[in-house]
């Protein structure tokens, strides 16, 4: 499922390829991914918008469209949005949900073959601050996170760190590969109470989580499944992940060998002697 860097690298190539071009054409091809609004009123409601910013709240991408809506998508686990300075090619969009065709002739189109990705439109003069609020956490990467905010955070929790981080109510945009990552750089077992990690260790696991994410975004995402960047093309991350789907190799510090384990109900990959359990 992409996370946070996979998404921002999409906003990031997007955004200087969308804002200030207008949708001449909309096309959905799949109802489900507007539901509960029809297609047809999804398709009247931007055609002829223009973008004016592209924009993200953890996993989900913001398209800021004249007029002050906000066209919201989501790409669950197999979504793909793919820009083309032209029409798809020949045999079109595998798993087509949606064609978008703007101005200069480009195109957008969103593919899914698990068809759990969804688009929906947030209305001009929403409070944005209320609207996420409850559903999604404070942004990893803004520069009011701090080791104390997430000290905070986690206080007072019993719920291993991992759920913790998994909860994107609490904290937006980390996803089970990151979450591990993280938990690995700053030498933490997942399964420690989120609450009873000390002061250092909430200030390594701050450090560790903005490292990854930020790693992650400069090597355009992972593409471990289905994630393909803004462009169609794949990220490169996977090939500096350190434990996650590591099982059975030596440790990249000291050469124990990764474990793997449920942690969450999620696949968790861990050193047991980088990661001392609780």
């Amino acid at each position: 499922m992409p996370e946070l860097p996979e998404v921002e690298t999409i906003r990031r190539q997007l955004e200087p390829r969308l804002a200030g071009r207008t949708f001449t054409e909309v096309r959905v091809a799949d109802p489900l991914l507007t539901a509960p609004l029809a297609p047809e009123a999804f398709e009247a409601t931007m055609t002829g918008r223009t973008v004016t910013s592209l924009g993200r709240r953890g996993t989900d991408l913001l398209v800021w469209l004249d007029g002050g809506d906000a066209l919201c998508l989501h790409l669950r686990m197999t979504g793909r949005l793919h820009w083309r300075p032209g029409p798809p090619p020949d045999g079109g969009e595998r798993f087509l949900r949606a064609l978008l065709t703007l101005d200069d002739g480009a195109t957008v189109t969103f593919g899914d073959q698990r068809r759990f990705g969804r688009a929906w439109m947030i209305p001009a003069g929403t409070d944005h601050a209320a609207y996420w609020h409850g559903r999604v956490g404070p942004e990893p990467l803004d520069d009011d996170f701090t080791a104390a905010r997430l000290g905070r955070l986690l206080h007072g929790r019993r719920v291993g760190i991992k759920a913790a981080l998994l909860n994107q109510a609490l904290l937006a945009g980390v996803g089970n590969m990151y979450a591990d990552e993280a938990l690995f750089r700053a030498r933490i077992h997942p399964q420690t109470p989120a609450g009873e990690l000390t002061a250092a260790e909430v200030k390594r696991l701050h450090a560790a989580v903005r490292d990854r994410l930020r790693f992650a975004i400069r090597s355009g995402g992972a593409s471990i499944d289905s994630y393909r960047d803004g462009l169609g093309d794949r990220g490169q991350m996977q090939e500096f992940l350190q434990v996650h789907l590591h099982r059975g190799e030596p440790c990249p510090r000291c050469r124990t060998t990764i474990v793997k384990g449920v942690v969450a109900q999620r696949g968790t990959y861990w050193c047991p002697s980088c990661q001392v359990a609780p």
